[in-house]
C-alpha cells in the first residue's frame, strides 16, 4: 500500500502543471468510458462517438487509438495493448488513480449510475 502511494506522489510530482490540458480531460473521459464498459453491468461503449469527441476537441488524428492502446497496456500489464509515449501513459495513470478513487468514495453503483448520466453518447445500455 505505502508503495503504491509512493508512486502516485511520484506521477503527480513529476506531471508538468498545465491548468488547461484538454488531452488529459480527454484520457480520463476514455478511461472512465471504458472503466464503465467493464465495471457497469449492461453497459457498453460507442468508440466512434469518442473518435468524434476527440475531433471536436481538436485533439491530434488517432488519440482515440493512442488512448486507448495506453490503457490496455496499462491495464493488463502490457499484455494487450501497447506502451505510448511518456506523458500519454502519466496522464493514463493518473485517470486510473482518480477514477479508482472516485469509485472507492461513490460506491460502485453510484459511481455507474453517475458515469450513464455524465458520459450519456460514449456509454449505452447493452441490447
Amino acid at each position: 500500500m505505502r508503495y503504491a502511494l509512493v508512486i502516485a506522489g511520484l506521477i503527480v510530482a513529476a506531471t508538468p502543471a498545465k491548468a488547461d490540458n484538454p488531452r488529459a480531460a480527454y484520457v480520463t473521459m476514455v478511461l472512465q468510458a471504458f472503466a464503465a464498459k467493464v465495471e457497469c453491468p449492461g453497459t457498453d461503449l460507442v468508440y466512434q462517438d469518442l473518435v468524434q469527441k476527440a475531433q471536436e476537441m481538436h485533439l491530434p488524428d488517432g488519440t482515440t487509438e493512442q488512448v486507448r492502446k495506453a490503457i490496455a497496456y496499462m491495464h493488463t500489464g502490457g499484455k494487450m495493448g501497447e506502451k505510448q509515449a511518456d506523458d500519454l501513459m502519466t496522464e493514463v495513470a493518473i485517470a486510473t488513480q482518480t477514477t479508482d478513487l472516485d469509485q472507492r468514495r461513490a460506491g460502485m453503483t453510484a459511481w455507474c449510475h453517475d458515469q450513464k448520466a455524465r458520459l450519456a453518447g460514449y456509454i449505452r445500455t447493452k441490447e
